[in-house]
């Protein structure tokens, strides 16, 4: 029953939350070992909480490289949106000069072009605000280990819950208690 001090951070459905195991209140986050063994219910404040659990120092550092990804992938995105709005004003100032001499045929072409990059870049736009929310959904660590001491009750509650397995089949094996006296008295 070796059981190693490694927790993955997990979340469940809504409709499946339960009571934390420290304050028991409903929680939809659950620690679980890597090989299923063990899990329990745990708040979101608890996990912060460096006298219950510390996150995987290398899981960290991801974390920080990602965060730091990300900021960088935002500002490339505000310098590419104001460049597109200085690109979109010399357009319109190009055919306020140009309308003039265009026909209207030619000016329906152009529109619908703008249009169409538009509707492009916003469409691209969205898919990006989408992945960065989902990623930044997952931003916290994911891998703890859990202090000597609430390490120490999950083991005792593991060997206590073994224990008492053991103890009712026993109870269950005829062979266990003693026979009835068959002599004279």
């Amino acid at each position: 029953m070796s059981l190693q001090n490694v927790w993955h951070h997990r979340k469940v459905a809504d409709n499946s939350a339960k009571a934390c195991w420290i304050c028991y209140k409903p929680s939809t986050s659950v620690m679980i070992t890597p090989d299923n063994k063990d899990f329990f219910y745990i708040c979101l404040g608890h996990l912060s909480d460096k006298t219950f659990c510390s996150p995987d120092p290398e899981e960290v550092a991801a974390a920080a490289a990602q965060k730091k990804k990300q900021e960088l992938e935002a500002e490339i995105e505000k310098v590419k949106k104001e460049y597109e709005e200085k690109q979109k004003i010399k357009r319109e100032k190009r055919k306020a000069e140009k309308g003039k001499d265009k026909d209207k045929d030619a000016k329906k072409k152009e529109e619908d072009q703008d249009k169409e990059d538009e509707k492009e870049n916003s469409d691209k736009l969205k898919e990006l605000s989408k992945s960065r929310d989902e990623s930044q959904a997952d931003a916290g660590p994911r891998i703890y280990s859990l202090q000597k001491n609430f390490y120490q009750m999950r083991l005792d509650k593991i060997r206590n819950a073994e224990i008492a397995k053991r103890n009712r089949e026993r109870m269950k094996n005829p062979t266990l208690f003693p026979s009835v006296p068959t002599g004279n008295p």
